[in-house]
């Protein structure tokens, strides 16, 4: 079931059976550099990794993680979506997409459409973004929507300093639009 519909995109909730395409994208050198090694290896890993994940997180806060597909065909491209992430006081907002998707505007269109979601349907007024330094292709996207540079983070005593945005959604219409 669709979540939201773009002009050429479609978010909707994972189920299993994207197993093979969450393997994939959770082992793409770039996943893997500027967001984190999941330690998904297998079909078997990515079951588990939605159930526990982007799943779970449906059942306890109402959103997660989305499938993002092409309106066109249904390909999948990638995943955005709302996280509720220890060490954050607000909501944060995620998304990957495969390389053969990069340079479309997708990762903006859909973190646009999730911000809606954030506002209209989850009642959030702020959202935050975290990005790896030198992740500069997400601080474009992130800038691109209106979000603030407001500084370093860490979500651990040791962890590793990440890049810190945030918006304010206010009511839905206030968000900036592509």
């Amino acid at each position: 079931m669709s979540l939201t519909t773009t002009a050429r995109l479609r978010l909707r909730e994972f189920s299993l059976e994207d197993a093979a395409f969450v393997l994939r994208l959770l082992n793409e050198p770039s996943f893997i550099a500027n967001i984190a090694d999941r330690g998904v290896r297998s079909i078997a890993d990515a079951e588990r990794y939605l159930a526990e994940g982007p799943m779970t997180s449906y059942a306890r806060n109402g959103f997660g993680l989305w499938m993002v597909e092409l309106c066109e065909g249904g390909e999948p491209a990638g995943m955005c979506g709302l996280i509720r992430r220890d060490g954050l006081e607000d909501v944060d907002i995620g998304y990957a997409f495969l390389p053969e998707h990069w340079g479309a505007g997708y990762a903006s269109e859909a973190a646009q459409a999730a911000l809606s979601l954030a506002a209209e349907r989850f009642g959030l007024r702020r959202v935050v973004a975290i990005v790896s330094p030198g992740n500069d292709p997400s601080v474009r996207v992130l800038e691109r929507l209106g979000f603030a540079d407001e500084g370093i983070v860490r979500l651990k005593d040791d962890g590793e300093p990440l890049r810190f945005f945030g918006i304010g959604l206010g009511h839905a219409p206030d968000i900036p639009s592509l």
